[in-house]
């Protein structure tokens, strides 16, 4: 995974100590203003011209060291599309002991050049910002720029304090859209020692330099307490110490470029973390912060509001006795406990690792957070005599968890072990199955928990496979249009992708969506079976017309056995590629397909039988088609036997799918009798 993390792939990008222009906030210019696309990237929406970010570290006799971080950006909006770039949301910590991140000095403009081509400028106004309570220890600070146009530069300013010294953002470098001119700072006093962690394909340095500082202290005798805060007596003093500084610049950083099945490609970005590893103040003991998966796991898990609230019992033991009554089946215990919170709880979209409400609040009320809801699975698991864990994940959109802090983790599920082995479990997804994760959960590892606060490393991909079973009977009519009926079956993460997509549809809607899927047929009939009952496969059945499936060439028909069934386009286009694949979940797709050939009719030539495979073991193709009597039978599998397949094997798929596509679309000759 490394490999992908580091600088491996040398790009156009240039470190400038100073920058090719000088960018003041208000001062934006008409050149910004007229340019119509982006100089190196004419598709990109819009453009980072000028991103800004200086934290430093000041000092308070009340309150010891914080930071401050000033950020200004501008940028250019160049279509429609980028109008989603003139949104911010601003994360803010907060803390139980009243401690939290302070916003201040947000200015912001939008810019666009009138009719005469002066510089109109809208301001952002109070009522056009808000902030909004995400999780307990989360807000998020939102605003949205004035009257965006096509062609519009945008720009923002903003400071915040923070005493959360040891929980520092990512210094971001690349985007979806062009970067044109990064400039960060980061200065720390000596006391504090960070570990620095880059990221990224672009590759970049970081500048280190050194200076003294002087704060000015109102008392006169400077002590250090036990916590490593200054504590001062008597009159006026100056506070002198050495501060660390760390300078990155770079232009001209391209845009992180989607490609299929990415995931979240945020976890291929250039950026740069900041770790802090110990504090060492003079007459103080060193405070070690830099900590080992092992030490993050049990710090959580010694948390009250964690492996407290996995300790309590007493308030569903009357429910858990009448649900488990005459059962002793380990696996039907956990279909009963989980069916039961599922129909019980309902999530409130909170994410995190340490309970809101508490255990016992949340199953009085029915909701929760992720933690309300999954720890009190556990504890319920536990108390049925089974072994089970909590597992913190970070979702896909927070990043995978690269070194050792409690930042890395964002959400908590359970882990059942079971006869065939351990199972993993969200009891906030009311669509999923046993042992069925969301999709955006499935990032690379989570950490397992166990009760003496050991943890290990464990894979959040599921080793079964979803399956797609389908079986079409289809005739060609004297008209050459191509009717039958079409039975589908879906299991695994497949069933949950068709219960969250189509079981609040209506008939007519649900009928629409599945012709988008199947291209050229027009369907009638359709019905779905159990997407309202998790543990049984999903079922999907309709009747089916297609009109130019077959073409006449003189006189002869030409047809794709596979009907409105085969893939049209490989989603592997690229020659290379500098991100992993990650299909979600390993996956096999099968189609018997039947059809009834027209009468004064022969077969001329069939496709060729063929199987290939994908690497070691990665995949498999299987295409088999036979004549009996008047009919053709095809019976084709895809196989796809691991969900992340790394960039390295990038061709080898490449090639896999475009033979795939090729025999797929390979024509049924016929000929007149």
């Amino acid at each position: 995974m490394k490999s992908f993390l580091l600088p491996v792939l040398a790009v156009m990008c240039f470190f400038n100590a100073s920058l090719a222009q000088d960018y003041k906030f208000g001062k934006v210019s008409k050149e910004e203003l007229l340019q119509k696309e982006h100089p190196t990237d004419p598709t990109a929406e819009a453009a980072i011209l000028y991103r800004e970010v200086h934290t430093n570290f000041e000092y308070s006799t009340n309150s010891g060291f914080y930071m401050v971080t000033n950020v200004f950006e501008r940028i250019k909006i160049y279509t429609k599309e980028g109008f989603d770039w003139a949104s911010k949301e601003i994360d803010l910590y907060q803390s139980n002991s009243g401690s939290n991140d302070e916003i201040s000095g947000l200015r912001a403009y939008t810019y666009y050049l009138d009719g005469s081509d002066k510089i109109e400028e809208i301001k952002l106004k109070n009522e056009g910002i808000f902030e909004e309570k995400t999780t307990k220890y989360v807000h998020k600070l939102k605003f949205t720029m004035p009257d965006i146009r096509e062609g519009c530069v945008i720009e923002y300013k903003y400071s915040i304090k923070s005493p959360f010294i040891s929980n520092i953002d990512e210094f971001r470098f690349q985007e979806t859209i062009p970067v044109e001119n990064v400039d960060v700072h980061f200065a720390s006093p000596e006391y504090f020692v960070f570990k620095t962690h880059q990221k990224g394909w672009v590759p970049y340095k970081v500048k280190t330099d050194g200076r003294d500082r002087t704060v000015a202290l109102a008392n006169a005798r400077t002590e250090y307490d036990r916590y490593g805060n200054l504590t001062s007596k008597g009159g006026a003093r100056d506070f002198k110490f050495k501060e660390d500084i760390y300078i990155i610049n770079l232009s001209n950083v391209p845009a992180l470029k989607e490609e299929a099945f990415a995931g979240n490609i945020d976890n291929y970005s250039t950026g740069l973390k900041f770790e802090l590893s110990y504090v060492d103040f003079p007459g103080s003991p060193q405070q070690i912060f830099s900590t080992t998966w092992e030490d993050v796991s049990k710090g959580i898990y010694e948390v009250d509001s964690f492996g407290n609230e996995l300790s309590k019992d007493n308030y569903f033991e009357d429910d858990l006795n009448n649900l488990l009554s005459g059962i002793s089946n380990p696996e039907e215990k956990v279909i009963r406990i989980f069916s039961f919170l599922l129909n019980k709880m309902t999530w409130n979209n909170y994410l995190g690792y340490y309970t809101n409400e508490g255990v016992r609040e949340a199953y009085k009320k029915g909701s929760g957070n992720v933690a309300d809801i999954n720890l009190m699975l556990i504890a319920m698991l536990r108390k049925a005599n089974l072994n089970a864990n909590p597992v913190l994940v970070s979702t896909k959109n927070h990043g995978m968890p690269l070194f050792p802090t409690r930042n890395g983790f964002n959400y908590v599920i359970a882990a059942v072990e079971l006869p065939q082995g351990i199972v993993l479990l969200d009891a906030t997804n009311k669509d999923a199955e046993i042992g069925v994760l969301r999709t955006s959960i499935m990032n690379w590892k989570g950490r397992l928990i166990t009760k003496d606060g050991s943890s290990s490393w464990i894979s959040l991909n599921p080793q079964i496979p979803a399956v797609k079973s389908a079986m079409v009977n289809a005739e060609i009519k004297p008209d050459l249009k191509v009717v039958g009926k079409a039975q589908s079956r879906f299991t695994g993460n497949y069933a949950f992708q068709y219960r969250n997509e189509y079981k609040s549809l209506n008939e007519d809607a649900q009928r629409k969506a599945v012709e988008k899927e199947t291209n050229q047929a027009e369907l009638s009939n359709l019905s779905f079976e159990n997407l309202n009952s998790l543990g049984k496969p999903v079922s999907l059945n309709y009747d089916f017309e297609v009109v130019d499936a077959v073409e006449d060439v003189a006189g002869k028909l030409y047809f794709s056995p596979l009907v409105f069934l085969a893939a049209k386009e490989s989603p592997f286009k690229p020659d290379t590629r500098l991100y992993p694949v990650d299909f979600g979940y390993p996956m096999k797709d099968r189609y018997i397909v039947n059809i009834d050939l027209p009468e004064g009719y022969k077969v001329e030539s069939l496709p060729e039988n063929a199987v290939f495979n994908l690497g070691e073991d990665m995949g498999s193709f299987r295409y088999l088609i036979s004549q009996i009597g008047n009919k053709l039978q095809l019976s084709v599998e895809l196989s796809i036997n691991k969900s992340f397949i790394a960039a390295e094997e990038y061709g080898n798929l490449k090639k896999f799918y475009e033979l795939l596509i090729a025999k797929e679309n390979e024509k049924v000759v016929l000929s007149k009798a």
